[in-house]
């Protein structure tokens, strides 16, 4: 008889299943499209409304509201889909969305995909970001998040980005209020303490 699994090895394997079943699934996604001037134009048009909370381009200026310059299309896509389904509830950006095509969240993504980030006003502390980096290595942050927390497909770009929004991203996951991640994000929040937490806040914004 197979000796059962430790927890840790329960965790990871059960986590390694639904990393492969993911990246299966990303293979039917449509490629990034690269929007011509007219398209740019149009799609840069749609987005105006988001540039109130997100900043122009995409380059937040409150930390309440995430970056979107630089994010993987697919993700914004994703994440427009789940609040208008209601796999995430916002009172502000989900009655926003109510009327959204998938055409245009899809126009939407790749706008915001073609813009650059800019650096955060942001002064890290140094220790928090050298426990946060620890941290991030031993819950293989990178596996998903790629090195330097650039993105991939529907994993989204984090790096840069405001530790107040990662902070309360993450405190949700592990409290269970954001379920829209397939288990995975969910899985990895319940390993965290808030000082872990908090220090991955810094450490990642500090990329």
């Amino acid at each position: 008889m197979r000796p059962p699994r430790s927890g840790v090895a329960a965790f990871f394997g059960s986590r390694m299943l639904r990393l492969a079943i993911a990246a299966l699934a990303a293979l039917a996604w449509p490629a990034h499209a690269q929007l011509d001037a007219k398209q740019m134009a149009s799609a840069r048009e749609k987005a105006q409304v988001c540039f109130a909370c997100h900043g122009p381009d995409g380059n937040s200026q409150n930390p309440d509201y995430p970056i979107l310059a630089g994010q993987s299309w697919r993700y914004i896509y994703i994440e427009l889909r789940d609040f208008k389904e209601g796999r995430r509830s916002d009172p502000h950006l989900s009655p926003m969305v109510a009327n959204l095509s998938n055409e245009e969240m899809i126009e939407l993504g790749n706008f915001f995909a073609a813009q650059k980030p800019l650096p955060i006003k942001f002064q890290a502390d140094s220790a928090k970001v050298e426990a946060g980096r620890k941290t991030s290595d031993a819950v293989l942050c990178p596996m998903c998040h790629l090195g330097g927390f650039v993105g991939q497909n529907e994993i989204p770009r984090v790096a840069g980005q405001y530790p107040q929004y990662i902070k309360k991203q993450l405190l949700d996951f592990k409290a269970k209020r954001r379920t829209n991640d397939a288990g995975n994000m969910t899985s990895v929040a319940s390993t965290l303490s808030e000082q872990d937490i908090e220090n991955l806040s810094q450490y990642i914004a500090n990329l």
